[in-house]
C-alpha cells in the first residue's frame, strides 16, 4: 500500500504552459493493473495524455531522481512500484528538447487532482 502526503501543488507558469494556452490541470495517475498511486502530473493545455514531461511530475516515488535528470539515460523507466507494470519509457521530446516519458496506452488511470 502506498501512502503519500497530500500537498498543495502550484502550477508552473512558463513558456511551455503559455504555448499550450495557459490552462493547467493536475492529475493523479494510478496503475491500471492494481490501482497503486504512481504520481501527480501537471497537464498543460487540452488533448489526450500522450507523454509526461519530467519537469511537470510531482509526488512520485523517484521524484528526486526524475527532477535531477539531465539526459534520457538518467531517467528510470516509469513503472508501478507494486506490480511492476511499465507505464512509460524515457524519451527526449525533440521539438522542445525536453525530457519526458512516452506513456503506454491502457496502463494507467488518471483522476483530476484537486489542489
Amino acid at each position: 500500500m502506498c501512502y503519500f502526503v497530500i500537498m498543495k501543488h502550484v502550477a508552473k507558469k512558463d513558456k511551455y504552459s503559455r504555448a499550450r494556452g495557459g490552462n493547467s490541470v493536475f492529475y493523479s495517475l494510478l496503475c491500471a493493473n492494481c490501482g497503486e498511486f504512481l504520481l501527480v502530473y501537471q497537464k498543460d493545455g487540452i488533448g489526450s495524455m500522450v507523454r509526461l514531461y519530467a519537469d511537470r511530475i510531482s509526488g512520485a516515488f523517484d521524484m528526486k531522481k526524475i527532477q535531477q535528470s539531465k539526459q534520457k539515460s538518467d531517467l528510470p523507466v516509469l513503472k508501478c512500484g507494486k506490480c511492476g507494470l511499465v507505464v512509460g519509457v524515457p524519451i527526449v521530446y525533440e521539438p522542445e528538447n525536453r525530457l519526458a516519458f512516452r506513456l503506454v496506452r491502457g496502463t494507467f488511470k488518471r483522476n483530476r487532482y484537486e489542489t
